[in-house]
């Protein structure tokens, strides 16, 4: 099978230069058809205006003094003078003509004014006035195909000048057409030429104006792909440095197992071990989920039902929280239980954000402790998420720290991270949340708590 022939690149220089090129031919035709009618109806005027003051004087002299000239030798003073005829009629019968006049009678002898008829196998314009005498008529003509001849010469007088001019005109068109497209060659030049680290914007001083879009759209684009690849090399940087300790632990402990003299020392080894394994396991899920989070430089999706969110998350954390005693409370006011509770975050990452949010109050509580999670909708319309336990809580120092990655408290007894806040933080800035932690007023531990603007 034929591979598709990939489609061929459009020419911005090609199609700006044809279609100026072809519009100035449109409009110079125009001009010339348009010259052509002008001067056709202005020679035509001219003309028949002659013809007619050839005719009134013919028409007022008397009949005798006509009869005496001798229009036969009349000398020829212009080359056009054979091109205009007259005859002289009187009571039918022609009585004087012009040298090059047909013998033929041009037109009805009942016709007056202007006409243009066929006589002698050629076409005339012809004017018929009436003499002093009512049975003398005279009729003054001039060929059509004359006419028409000095309607042509008249038109190429002003065709053939521009006909010259067009190839130089479609040479400076060509020119100007190049100079304009100039900018974009260099564009593409610089973008070609661009490293793949470079983190700079594109300059825009010699942009044109019609430009400008693209080449903030491009830098728009560089920055996100900016932001990704710095993620990327963070998310890199944290796996290596925070695998490097559990992996270490793991290694110890399975070298202890492996040199233990008796089965208890053998199983604390082990025990410790798979603690260790699910530490990694917890650390890496913490980082894919918080490299996921630092690539949604946009971040967009529908937003989500909280309340399902909340049955689901605490549905999943309750067994946890029940090994150790502890009570996990859920209070959703004033909404019908029946009703959706609307959320702007996408499901997926809402399920991430609360699911950090309860795991944390529920490690960092004791045993047989209670954690509390409250929705309610204030006068407003703003909605708010709280989370409240009655751990140790944090001081003032700590909470400035709180959402670095990898900070945790020192001397906490409880295994973690440092990832959790930052992925909570990261989430709700995605999504305008607005957050707050401070001491809970209720279980005297930790509140936090998250508020948005409602929506259906």
């Amino acid at each position: 099978m034929t591979p598709a022939q990939p489609p061929r690149a459009v020419s911005l220089q090609r199609q700006l230069l044809t279609a100026v090129l072809g519009l100035l031919g449109v409009v110079w035709v125009v001009m010339i058809l348009v010259t052509w009618q002008d001067t056709e109806h202005e020679v035509s005027e001219l003309l028949d205006a002659h013809l007619s003051q050839a005719a009134s004087l013919l028409a007022v002299l008397p009949l005798d003094d006509l009869t005496r000239l001798d229009f036969q030798e009349t000398p020829e003073l212009h080359e056009y003078q054979s091109k205009a005829v007259f005859q002289v009629w009187h009571n039918d019968q022609m009585v004087v003509r012009s040298a090059t006049a047909p013998t033929a009678l041009l037109a009805p002898l009942s016709c007056q004014g202007m006409s243009k008829v066929r006589a002698a196998g050629e076409d005339w314009w012809v004017f018929c006035a009436r003499g002093r005498d009512e049975h003398v008529v005279v009729q003054v003509a001039d060929r059509d195909k004359a006419r028409a001849d000095v309607v042509m010469a008249s038109v190429w007088s002003v065709v053939w000048p521009m006909a010259l001019a067009f190839p130089f005109v479609g040479l400076g068109v060509w020119g100007a057409v190049r100079h304009a497209v100039h900018p974009l060659a260099e564009l593409g030049q610089m973008v070609t030429e661009r490293r793949p680290d470079a983190d700079d914007p594109l300059p825009l001083a010699r942009v044109p104006h019609e430009a400008r879009p693209l080449v903030l759209a491009l830098n728009r684009l560089f920055e996100r792909m900016n932001v990704v690849l710095h993620a990327e090399r963070r998310f890199t940087a944290d796996a290596a440095h925070e695998l490097r300790t559990p992996i270490a632990a793991i290694r110890m402990q399975a070298q202890v197992a492996q040199g233990a003299l008796d089965a208890e020392e053998r199983n604390e080894a082990l025990a410790a071990t798979l603690t260790g394994c699910d530490r990694a396991s917890h650390l890496v899920e913490q980082l894919l989920q918080l490299a996921r989070l630092e690539a949604l430089a946009d971040a967009t999706g529908e937003g989500c039902d909280l309340r399902r969110v909340l049955d689901w998350v605490l549905g999943d954390l309750r067994p946890v929280a029940a090994r150790r005693g502890q009570t996990l409370h859920c209070e959703v006011t004033p909404s019908p239980a029946s009703s959706p509770l609307g959320c702007p975050v996408p499901e997926g990452l809402m399920v991430i954000l609360l699911r950090n949010l309860v795991d944390n109050a529920l490690r960092y509580s004791p045993d047989g402790s209670q954690v509390r999670v409250q929705v309610d909708v204030d006068a407003h319309g703003q909605r708010r998420l709280a989370v409240d336990d009655n751990g140790p809580g944090m001081s003032s120092a700590d909470l400035q720290r709180l959402g670095e990655r990898f900070f945790r408290v020192v001397g906490s007894a409880q295994p973690g991270s440092g990832l959790g806040w930052s992925i909570v933080r990261r989430v709700a800035g995605l999504y305008g949340l607005q957050g707050q932690v401070m001491r809970s007023p209720d279980l005297g531990g930790l509140r936090v708590t998250f508020c948005w603007k409602g929506i259906p």
